[in-house]
């Protein structure tokens, strides 16, 4: 993302010190109160804010989960372009950018007193891209200011004080005696600030120059790529370790607009060759980089058990030993239906990422294969190799943790409104219809922590109810059910005796509402069955 700058908005080149003194000063002003940057917050959809111009939080409504402390509150986010709902923890310090400014801070410090002998006159011309009527234009008056140390550091102090609104234009009189322009100090001011702030722009990752910035949570910044190979691993932030709630490809996860403007605009040919270098790492990975088991269902943070005794999937398990222990499982396609743009394959497009976990090798050759699930994936392609399948794939990942209390919130106040809308018609109608616990909008307007209890109520009744499909050998290969609603679905579908079809949607799914959901309509399912 950028922005920011008047003259360097095609990437070509860098803001020039004197030409372009308002332009660079425009990248480090707080949109809400025009002042440069103090104590910056890069909020959620990453643009930033001076702290104390954050809006009043309020508590949010209609939030289950996981309706932590920090997110139980929110603010409205108060820029035009945005106008978003962001929770209150996920509005820290931008640590990068607080350094950034600390450093520019320092620069012009030193500037003050060497700058005595360059008197500038600084003029504001208000808001030059709006349209204003005549009797607007004699209301508003110009703010001007002789200051020192040329345009950059002149332009610099009058921010600081408040006299220049950040869509403000400035012209610039120099009072020198000798008719100086002060190029050569807005210059080495700029060359300055270049150096300073370079060495605060590294991601702790690569420790490469930051490309496409992507700032978490918890005020840290990294390299896109870098934060998402990371996350591949671990949900914790690489340099605190605080737990993360965004998806790990970081699919829709906004760059930081001011990191990336101030790099595309003070140091554009810098960022073309990162662009570059990057580019020429990735152009060599394999097409068909996965070991595909066409075999049987699984699910992520599940056990899968697995009996191997064809040849083919005994040279995959061994090849997969030797590299890092995961191949992909997919399920296979008894109906034969199209598959997306696969078409009519023999497996389903959609599968889980296995982690081997323990092997056994039987003196006969066969192996008995202990797995861990970890992530859900959609095959882009695929191809035979020495009788197995190889693919590439795609990571299926659920929406933020954002999206997700937006969903929540959205969809129980549609469906109360639905029931609310129905019952006075049933009312002007004199109908005394109850209400259908199976009826879609019945469900959709429980909460999604109301959705959760629905199902481990049920596995409660159940076991008193001595279900052989709960049977204590079971509960000791997959566990108890687990609290986390993001993983219950998981457990639930790896132990009911369902068809495996109804319990493949779950891999399709992208929230963990979407799934709780489906799980209540098993359950409800069941209950009028055995009624």
């Amino acid at each position: 993302m950028r922005g920011g700058g008047d003259a360097a908005d095609d990437g070509k080149r860098g803001l020039a010190a004197h030409e372009d003194a308002r332009a660079l000063v425009r990248l480090i002003q707080c949109p809400q109160c025009s002042r440069p940057f103090r104590t910056p917050v890069t909020l959620p959809c990453g643009h930033s804010l001076c702290r104390q111009c954050l809006p009043e939080p309020y508590q949010r409504q209609n939030i289950s989960y996981p309706a932590t402390q920090d997110r139980l509150y929110g603010i409205q986010c108060p820029l035009p372009y945005c106008t978003k709902e962001h929770p209150v923890g996920d509005c820290t310090v931008d640590v990068t950018l607080s350094k950034v400014m600390e450093s520019i801070n320092a620069v012009v410090e030193s500037s003050r007193s060497a700058a005595e002998h360059s008197p500038i006159i600084l003029e504001e011309i208000p808001y030059p891209d709006t349209p204003m009527t005549e009797n607007e234009k004699s209301v508003v008056e110009p703010r001007s200011m002789t200051l020192y140390g040329g345009r950059l550091i002149a332009t610099f102090i009058l921010a600081e004080k408040g006299l220049l609104d950040i869509k403000a234009q400035v012209s610039y009189t120099s009072l020198a005696e000798d008719g100086s322009d002060y190029h050569d100090i807005d210059e080495d001011i700029l060359d300055r600030l270049r150096e300073g702030t370079h060495k605060e722009l590294d991601c702790h990752v690569c420790y490469n120059m930051l490309l496409d910035s992507v700032t978490t949570s918890c005020g840290h910044t990294f390299c896109r790529n870098c934060l998402a190979r990371a996350l591949d691993h671990t949900n914790h932030c690489p340099v605190c370790r605080r737990a993360l709630t965004i998806p790990p490809s970081l699919g829709g996860q906004p760059s930081n607009a001011c990191l990336d403007s101030l790099l595309n605009n003070l140091c554009p040919e810098l960022v073309a060759a990162r662009e570059e270098a990057v580019q020429m790492e990735e152009h060599g990975a394999p097409e068909f980089d996965v070991s595909l088991f066409v075999c049987t269902l699984s699910f992520p943070a599940m056990p899968t058990f697995l009996h191997i005794f064809e040849p083919r999937y005994r040279l995959m398990i061994r090849r997969a030993m030797e590299g890092n222990g995961q191949f992909g499982m997919l399920m296979y396609n008894r109906s034969a239906s199209n598959q997306g743009n696969l078409g009519p394959t023999q497996f389903r497009e959609y599968g889980t990422m296995l982690q081997i976990v323990n092997i056994q090798m039987l003196p006969d050759g066969r192996s008995l294969v202990e797995t861990k699930g970890l992530t859900r994936f959609k095959v882009r392609g695929y191809a035979p190799h020495d009788g197995y399948i190889i693919g590439s794939v795609d990571r299926v990942e659920d929406v933020s943790l954002a999206e997700e209390e937006r969903l929540e919130a959205e969809e129980i106040s549609a469906a109360l409104a639905e029931q609310e809308r129905r019952r006075l018609e049933q009312q002007a109608q004199g109908s005394t219809t109850s209400v259908n616990a199976n009826d879609a909008a019945a469900i959709s307007s429980l909460s999604t922590r109301d959705l959760l209890l629905i199902g481990v109520n049920f596995i409660e009744r159940m076991r008193a109810n001595s279900a052989p499909w709960l049977h204590q050998r079971i509960l000791d290969a997959y566990g108890g059910p687990p609290d986390d609603p993001a993983l219950f679905p998981y457990w639930f579908a790896s132990i009911l005796p369902i068809a495996e079809e109804e319990k493949y949607l779950l891999l399709k799914t992208t929230s963990v509402r979407e799934r709780l959901k489906i799980v209540v309509g098993w359950i409800r399912r069941i209950e009028s069955q055995r009624w």
